[in-house]
């Protein structure tokens, strides 16, 4: 490791699979900070760095925000909350010489750097990996850009909706006869966060074998490419370019949205087994023992002149019944849940997706948040720090890794470099 063994326990940190691991955390909005937010579930120490005065971009972007004690809008939006907690905030101004100077010593002290500055923007502060490397060798330096080190675009700015634009995801969703669609939220930055924590894991256990580090290279646009798996195979394989086909599935048929006589639900059928187990139930077996239909294959086939059919049948009754039945015979049904019904689910209650983290500089003095989905029998994630305020931990980060004093600390504040 990059830094000392005592240096790390100064932290604090509950024991987790990644305790002991510092992270020096140069991200904002979304795809870098859901990369760091997984990192210190699994109990890393993460160091958050944001500009003075400003900080985080998703602050900002609100409503909603959450109260302050006085019941105003603080400058932490649901946004913001939503991938920062398990992190430490300091302040500080990366444009100065002594900013970036404070950078490199605080570097100095860590395993692993995580930012998602434009490409080459950080070389210009003396912070880019091939300015760190041969002073620490042992550093992991994980990037996170909209197109990533090389190529044409790599000096271009990333927005998880223009990646879903160019990456084709939009071109597959919506209705066949309305325009593309994005997904609801910001896929493109939160995949590319998690494909960056595998990465980080994987450039961990070399570290292990070889004591070297090494610099990962992570692009919102490479990871939605990967993100279209089986429908991007689909054309690689047939040449034949995805259409939109709303909640159809392109390989699985009956696997979509239809409207029961109450509302909409889902119907998964994944195999033909299930495929009879459904017309069973909803009493039109001619159906299963029909060869356009019999196999999954010919009813993908025959979509156009199933589909219509089955939608009649479905329409006959209610949500309950069809969702009720169909999972006492093992065929996949569900309803389609709004948010609010999300939470009140009695699975999702019971799987504990909502915690309360003690957040005393608010309203109420603490927040819910969305749980780690990640279980681990014998090293858990744990939630011990909630969303930080701006620069909450700006002293203490600077007295605990460099033994600043607090006049030292002070000066930096009177200069705007903190």
């Amino acid at each position: 490791m990059t830094g000392s063994p005592s240096d790390k326990a100064k932290g604090g940190h509950a024991a987790g699979p990644l305790s002991g691991l510092r992270v020096f955390d140069m991200t904002r909005v979304l795809a870098g900070p859901t990369c760091t937010q997984i990192l210190g579930d699994l109990g890393a120490e993460v160091i958050k760095v944001e500009r003075p005065g400003r900080g985080d971009d998703s602050r900002g972007m609100g409503p909603p925000y959450l109260k302050d004690a006085q019941g105003n809008d603080s400058q932490e939006s649901a946004y913001f909350l939503s991938v920062n907690r398990n992190k430490r905030s300091i302040t500080l101004n990366l444009t100065s010489k002594e900013g970036q100077e404070l950078a490199r010593r605080m570097i100095g002290k860590c395993d692993l750097v995580v930012e998602n500055f434009r490409t080459g923007t950080l070389a210009q502060y003396g912070l880019a990996y091939d300015q760190l490397k041969e002073e620490l060798p042992a550093l992991i330096y994980c990037s996170v850009t909209g197109f990533g080190q090389t190529g044409p675009y790599a000096e271009r700015g990333g927005y998880d909706y223009l990646v879903q634009g160019m990456g084709g995801i939009m071109s597959v969703t919506g209705q066949p006869d309305g325009p593309p669609e994005k997904v609801g939220v910001g896929v493109s930055d939160i995949i590319t966060g998690m494909y960056a924590v595998i990465a980080i894991q994987a450039a961990l256990r070399h570290r292990e074998s070889t004591g070297e580090g090494q610099h990962i290279d992570m692009a919102l646009l490479d990871s939605q490419v990967a993100w279209l798996s089986y429908v991007g195979e689909n054309y690689l394989v047939s040449g034949e370019v995805p259409q939109k086909l709303g909640s159809h599935h392109p390989n699985i048929v009956p696997y979509q949205v239809f409207r029961a006589s109450d509302g909409l639900l889902v119907l998964a059928v994944g195999n033909d087994a299930q495929f009879e187990r459904f017309c069973t139930f909803a009493g039109c077996p001619d159906l299963a023992a029909d060869e356009r239909y019999t196999t999954n294959g010919a009813r993908v086939k025959n979509r156009g002149s199933l589909t219509p059919i089955l939608a009649d049948i479905m329409a006959g009754k209610p949500i309950s019944h069809w969702v009720e039945g169909l999972v006492e015979v093992n065929v996949p049904c569900s309803p389609i849940n709004t948010i609010d019904q999300v939470f009140a689910d009695p699975q999702v209650v019971a799987r504990d997706m909502k915690i309360a983290m003690p957040h005393p500089h608010i309203s109420g003095e603490t927040v819910d948040l969305i749980a780690s989905p990640l279980r681990l029998s014998r090293s858990p994630v744990s939630y011990r720090q909630a969303p930080p305020q701006l620069g909450e931990h700006t002293a203490q980060v600077l007295e605990e890794l460099l033994g600043m004093s607090e006049q030292e600390i002070t000066a930096l504040h009177e200069k705007g470099v903190i």
